[in-house]
């Protein structure tokens, strides 16, 4: 889950659903929950922002509200944390001359409004815990087992607490596997969605489509062409993903 506090020019995200017409969004601060569909942004422009990438149940504790809310969706986040919330903090960050010092304002300001939160059900960090460790390779059945749960038990308390049901909490994680399994693990695509826990590729290719908008080739050739001009992500998560 996403938090963006930005000054200068707008961050632009782009939605397109397959049962409407690509949408426009322009936002200065915004929080977003979990997703299972694709959504590309950028910046038109010259902009600078501190962007906080919470654990769910981080999110779950710092907003103090049923994420479900967020599933899917963008908001600004002083529909959560209060009228003037994201401003003020803006302006710390802007006040603040080096980026040393805007982290340790975001912390604190995270950190005071988690001070009396409640903590997360025992039971979902068991089963978001037991999913982490897998990447996602653990049937509902199995993660009611573990956790002595019922499984409609498991999807309330994970649709309150993480967002999205346990299903589509493995989906991404078996994505987030795939898109960052070193090269040298698997020869091929198909190796990949084996070990990833796939039925096969077209199943990987599927959920790829869904997820970020693009099949695992298209990726590949974005990555590929991103490097040849010198643009490469700085953390190089893309600069070597699926290179066989």
């Amino acid at each position: 889950m996403t938090l963006i506090l930005g000054w200068g020019d707008p961050l632009q995200l782009f939605h397109e659903a397959r049962s409407a017409p690509e949408s426009r969004a322009t936002w200065h601060a915004m929080l977003a929950g979990l997703r299972t569909s694709s959504v590309k942004g950028g910046y038109p422009g010259v902009a600078e922002a501190v962007e906080v990438e919470f654990t769910p149940l981080g999110a779950y504790m710092c907003l103090g509200l049923p994420l479900h809310h967020l599933a899917n969706d963008h908001v600004h986040p002083d529909e959560v944390l209060g009228t003037g919330w994201s401003a003020r903090l803006t302006e710390q960050l802007i006040a603040t001359p080096d980026w040393e010092g805007r982290w340790a304002v975001i912390e604190n300001a995270l950190a005071r409004r988690m001070v009396d939160a409640p903590p997360p059900s025992p039971v979902v960090a068991e089963a978001w815990s037991q999913l982490r460790a897998c990447h996602g390779q653990l049937s509902a059945k199995d993660l009611a087992a573990t956790t002595g749960r019922g499984s409609r038990r498991l999807q309330v308390l994970f649709r309150e607490q993480i967002g999205l049901p346990p299903q589509s909490v493995s989906r991404i994680l078996r994505f987030q596997r795939a898109l960052t399994l070193p090269p040298e693990a698997c020869r091929s695509l198909a190796d990949r969605a084996t070990l990833c826990g796939y039925y096969d590729q077209a199943h990987m290719n599927r959920d790829f489509r869904d997820l970020v908008g693009l099949t695992p080739a298209q990726l590949c050739v974005l990555a590929e062409s991103a490097v040849s001009r010198g643009n490469a992500p700085i953390d190089g998560r893309l600069a070597n993903v699926f290179c066989h």
